[in-house]
């Protein structure tokens, strides 16, 4: 189920963002601004490509509203959210830390989340799974300028919408779910991460990597990809009547902005 707040200051048990990619242009860091904003939590995970080293290494992009997501990480970290920050593929120069806390963040290779109703949820970036990144980094880098593309042109196109009066879209990721290739990978990577996760005898398992948000039952397997915020702009909470939801943090905005309160919406 996927849903939007239907107000601000929201109060939550757990949130799970991932793929944030700081440093590169095409990083939505307002909307996550706004949403850190807008949330409180007991847990904050950080599931992976929080910052783009990969992209940093071609020349450094690191405007404001970037430092911004940083010192609201920390800040939630000060305030006595337990916040855990498990690199990614783009991040991985962070596994070098795996074991340590900085600024009151705990970075690890992986973590179990344990809902309220007992649920255990293995939580992993999920490049482990991507044959593509493991087996051929060449390949890897060449499907990832394209797909850098693709995010810068989405700027562009947005920034032409937002002067029209339409709402955010994301070209990336409308092209990426038309091409029958990319779906395909798609189904390949839920595979392997559902066999992972029977292999670990956990109930379910929560990662990123691949830009698709999505929550379903997959062999009695409780998948969730929590998104990413280049594309979908989304995030994975865990509320306090321990339902899990998706939430749309853009939809979410372009409903208070036409009619200030509003009941939440199913996409």
């Amino acid at each position: 189920m996927t849903t939007v707040f239907p107000f601000p200051d929201v109060r939550v048990r757990a949130v799970f963002i991932s793929d944030v990619h700081l440093g590169f242009r095409g990083c939505q860091a307002d909307y996550l601004n706004s949403f850190l904003d807008n949330i409180q939590c007991d847990h904050l995970y950080l599931v992976g490509d929080i910052i783009d080293v990969w992209n940093m290494k071609k020349g450094v992009y690191w405007p404001q509203s970037h430092s911004q997501v940083i010192r609201k990480i920390l800040q939630l970290a000060k305030n006595g959210t337990q916040v855990m920050y498990i690199p990614g593929n783009h991040d991985e120069v962070f596994r070098e830390y795996v074991g340590s806390e900085l600024g009151g963040i705990k970075i690890e290779q992986n973590a179990v989340h344990t809902t309220m109703d007992g649920k255990r949820l293995l939580v992993m970036h999920g490049d482990e799974f991507d044959a593509v990144v493991r087996c051929s980094p060449l390949l890897a880098g060449m499907g990832s300028k394209c797909y850098d593309w693709l995010l810068k042109a989405n700027v562009y196109v947005n920034g032409f919408r937002r002067r029209l009066g339409f709402p955010y879209w994301s070209l990336a990721g409308f092209l990426k779910h038309k091409v029958k290739n990319a779906v395909n990978y798609i189904v390949k990577f839920e595979s392997a991460v559902v066999h992972m996760a029977k292999k670990q005898g956990v109930d379910g398992l929560i990662c990123g990597h691949i830009h698709h948000a999505e929550i379903s039952y997959i062999d009695d397997i409780l998948y969730i990809n929590d998104g990413d915020w280049v594309e979908s702009c989304t995030a994975l909470t865990e509320k306090m009547d321990d339902t899990l939801e998706l939430v749309r943090w853009t939809e979410y905005l372009t409903i208070i902005k036409s009619e200030p309160v509003k009941t939440a919406i199913a996409a």
